[in-house]
């Protein structure tokens, strides 16, 4: 979507336990001997930083994100954090594992992006990407319909939906004649969500945000709640109270050459 996200670093932590899910399964993909330098781009409240540091105790790892919230809560941890527009930062001199789980779906012109990124690599570096494939799913489709009625309609007129994350045929195309190796794979995972309204609760936290950015104040619990009715049937809360959200998930591992 257009403009930064304020993020919530309390609201986006309220699932942290599922979100992060898909970082450590890309964190257990990856395969360096002994990387230097490990930089986790767009790195949000810094929740993936201790993972990567277990995995490779030998190296620096930092956070850069764009958003100060959210590198508070990683410095806290101890981390070294930078803050930057995560779709122009260029490292001081070439890193060894370019990491970035839920960021970069964010980001337009992946054409350009994805091979700047390889080539901030040392030789033998990784690049390892996790995004959302969730653009063809009611949740989705909800957000702008939603957006489009009632009286936030005007505030948020301008608000463009985030470019579709591509197939993975477009980045095979963009990164395989770059590099030494790659791996790409979906994964669909179905959160178990619990309390009320949680499909809305989990996009107030993430994609929902630029439209609440966008909105008069007053406006944000009517719109909310519109959304939360109109995602609802699709998302029926089972016997036992579970709310599954199926969700889709790209990943990318692109290593250069030596």
């Amino acid at each position: 979507m257009s403009g930064n996200p304020s993020w919530n670093p309390s609201q986006y932590l309220r699932f942290g336990t599922e979100r992060l899910q898909p970082a450590i399964d890309l964190i257990n993909r990856l395969d360096h001997p002994a990387p230097h330098r490990v930089v986790d781009l767009g790195c949000g409240a810094g929740n993936a930083l201790p993972i990567l540091a277990a995995r490779f105790p030998g190296a620096e790892v930092m956070g850069v994100d764009g958003s100060a919230a959210m590198l508070a809560k990683a410095a806290a941890n101890g981390f070294r954090t930078e803050q930057a527009d995560i779709a122009n930062w260029q490292p001081e001199e070439k890193v060894d594992v370019i990491f970035s789980n839920a960021a970069l779906q964010w980001l337009p012109d992946h054409v350009g992006l994805f091979p700047r990124l390889l080539s901030c690599l040392a030789p033998g570096g990784i690049l390892a990407v996790q995004m959302p494939a969730m653009d063809d799913t009611p949740a989705r489709h909800m957000q702008a319909q939603v957006a489009s009625q009632g009286p936030w309609a005007a505030d948020v007129a301008h608000v463009t939906r985030v470019q579709p994350v591509a197939a993975p045929a477009v980045y095979y195309g963009l990164l395989r004649p770059l590099a030494a190796r790659l791996e790409l794979w979906v994964t669909e995972y179905m959160h178990q969500l619990k309390g009320p309204d949680p499909v809305m609760e989990w996009f107030k936290g993430s994609s929902l945000q630029p439209y609440l950015d966008a909105m008069r104040e007053e406006h944000r619990p009517a719109f909310l709640a519109a959304y939360a009715e109109a995602v609802r049937p699709h998302y029926p809360a089972l016997a036992d109270g579970v709310t599954l959200l199926p969700f889709r998930r790209l990943f990318l591992i692109a290593e250069t050459h030596r």
